[in-house]
């Protein structure tokens, strides 16, 4: 499962972005979101702003994602190594799918 965070655009460079989260701030690419401006909340994905959100819809799934944290415990959050390997199977015709994999620095000209 993947998750994105909205993060307040802090500052603009370019095609990239300070942002903050949690008071953690961090540089991310709006080569995806060129419409983002400062004081905006964009979606984070693995260092992308992937979308834009309005300021309401931002606090309201910030305060969701500080209720889980504040409501279940760490193993419960976060992927553990534990599992019973006998439940963990691939298929016997398993490949990789062709083209899945990306290289989005190309989309940094864009």
């Amino acid at each position: 499962m993947c998750l994105a965070a909205p993060a307040l655009v802090k500052a603009i460079n370019g095609t990239s972005a300070r942002v903050e989260l949690g008071g953690v701030e961090r540089l991310v690419s709006l080569a995806l979101t060129p419409e983002a401006c400062e004081g905006d909340y964009v979606l984070v994905h693995t260092g992308f702003a992937i979308g834009v959100v309005d300021a309401e819809e931002a606090q309201a799934t910030l305060s969701l994602l500080r209720e889980l944290a504040d409501t279940c415990a760490t193993d419960e959050l976060f992927y553990q190594d534990n599992l019973d390997e006998s439940l963990v199977s691939e298929p016997d015709d398993y490949q990789l799918a062709p083209g899945l994999a990306v290289d989005l620095s190309k989309l940094v000209d864009l």
